[in-house]
């Protein structure tokens, strides 16, 4: 038997191995999963893990940038940063001294605003209104207990604290000892029930800077901002998670907690928690404290769809940096039926030292130094892009990349996937899907999104067990439909003189 074969068989014992366990193990998963929702909507999942004496936690609020609208882009991301700054009793040395002096600021900025907006506008008086704005940033600040919410976190054993904004979603996360479940109800329902947005102003500056770091001093930040505004037209994934630079600067704290009140409502969020806990204490405890916050209408997915692309768009950064690649073909959502089929095409096109992409343009061509592709970008709720990528190696162009890219995606459609690479890219991408649950976090951040994103938890699961059914003429059938050229959208940085 030749070396091929013996690998290829040895695949098959490994993939029905991977098969048998984890059936087993999704047999018994339920049996440690308790779900339930509170009477204002907030849905809770609860997975018992009892090996350590601790319990990961997500708040998984479904709202994203792809909620945005023209003149806030970016508050989002803004807000993610607020629910770090405390609330009404935690953050503060006098709640109702501070307020006061933030509800001034907040009339004195649009004053500010509204200047600037004027045709011709006059320089003195916006001078003027910014020096007052400062001396009553100077007074909110006094009020200030930096970074309390951290410091309880921290003091009481708990690690981890961070948070994430994404095109679909925002999430809340966090790690603490078993026996400081209570802390932590306490904690994150009193930063949804009583949210002080402090500090706006000036977190809106660190979320500027954010900005000119990740998109404009970097060119693939740049170019990424280029390839999502010619791939949209309509739809608002066409715009950057951190927000236009006018919008950043123009946005107030009232409209950040209108879009608070809208989107952070207890039917538009879900907890995880996966670790030592006793799932009836958390139902006690859930309802003591968070169906305190008021229920409200859920709100309604974007309805803007992104119309079909009539031909292929193209467009061009010149920086004086090396040359990049992007390619993109619109693809469907997360729910769609052939979103296997696409996890499996990522695998065989462009996904490690493996894939075709790397064997053909790095290791035989050597026309690049690095290629890849994802689905899935710059989310999954909606319709989205399957992309690929490349940085050429010295001497070798774009050009010469996207040609050899397209051959390798004529060979897909036109020749039937070997069952052995069929197989093998199924076994690596249901692994990688696997994978990520090997964490508590891992576990709760993916339960969450999935119950999120498509309604259940379990399919999550079942996006696993899909992976399995793909065949070798479903790859040619979505390669087919997805990968032509009226479909694409190309992306490229042209190296310039650093003196252009």
């Amino acid at each position: 038997m030749g070396k091929r074969k013996i690998v290829f068989f040895i695949g098959l014992i490994i993939f029905s191995f991977l098969t048998t366990v984890f059936s087993q193990n999704l047999t018994e998963f339920e049996k440690k999963v308790t779900e339930f929702t509170l009477r204002n909507g907030m849905k809770f999942i609860i997975v018992e893990k009892h090996e350590a004496p601790v319990i990961s936690f997500i708040t998984y609020a479904n709202v994203g940038a792809v909620n945005e609208v023209r003149g806030i882009t970016g508050i989002a991301h803004i807000f993610e940063h607020m629910a770090f700054k405390g609330t009404k009793t935690i953050g503060t040395r006098n709640y109702e001294e501070e307020k006061k002096i933030l509800d001034k600021m907040d009339e004195l900025f649009i004053k500010i605003k509204r200047e600037k907006m004027k045709k011709p506008n006059d320089p003195k008086k916006i001078k003027a209104l910014q020096e007052e704005f400062e001396k009553l940033r100077e007074k909110a600040k006094s009020y200030v207990i930096s970074n309390e919410f951290g410091k309880i976190v921290e003091e009481n054993g708990g690690i981890g604290l961070n948070a994430f904004t994404s095109a679909d979603g925002t999430g809340y996360v966090y790690n603490l000892p078993s026996n400081k479940l209570e802390l932590w109800m306490s904690l994150e329902s009193d930063r949804f029930l009583n949210p002080v947005l402090r500090e706006f102003y000036k977190e809106k500056e660190v979320v500027m800077e954010e900005r000119r770091m990740r998109v404009e001093s970097q060119p693939i930040g740049k170019l990424m901002e280029e390839f999502l505004a010619i791939a949209y037209k309509a739809h608002p994934y066409g715009d950057n998670v951190v927000g236009h630079m006018s919008d950043l600067e123009t946005i107030t704290r009232q409209e950040a907690l209108a879009f608070f009140k809208k989107y952070y409502i207890p039917s538009n969020l879900t907890v995880c928690m996966v670790g030592d806990v006793n799932p009836e204490e958390v139902k006690r405890l859930a309802k003591i404290y968070f169906e305190r916050i008021p229920s409200g209408p859920k709100p309604e997915p974007v309805e803007t769809v992104e119309p079909p692309q009539w031909g292929e768009r193209r467009v061009e950064v010149e920086d004086p940096s090396q040359p990049i690649l992007l390619i993109g073909y619109h693809k469907p959502d997360i729910n769609h039926p052939d979103n296997a089929v696409y996890d499996v095409l990522m695998d065989i096109l462009g996904l490690g030292r493996t894939s075709r992409l790397y064997k053909s343009l790095v290791k035989e061509k050597k026309i690049a130094v690095q290629v890849g592709a994802f689905p899935g970008f710059p989310g999954n709720k909606y319709p989205n892009l399957f992309v690929l990528y490349a940085v050429p190696s010295i001497g070798h162009t774009n050009e010469e990349c996207e040609k050899a890219i397209y051959e390798e995606i004529e060979k897909l459609k036109k020749e039937k996937v070997s069952e052995e690479e069929l197989e093998k890219a199924k076994i690596r991408a249901r692994a990688n899907l696997v994978r990520q649950l090997g964490s508590n976090f891992g576990l709760a951040y993916q339960l969450a999104y999935y119950e999120a994103l498509t309604g259940d938890w379990r399919n999550l699961f079942r996006s696993i067990d899909a992976i399995k059914k793909v065949t070798a003429e479903d790859i040619i059938r979505v390669a087919k439909k997805c990968f032509i050229k009226r479909n694409r959208v190309v992306a490229q940085i042209v190296t310039t003189s650093s003196e252009k």
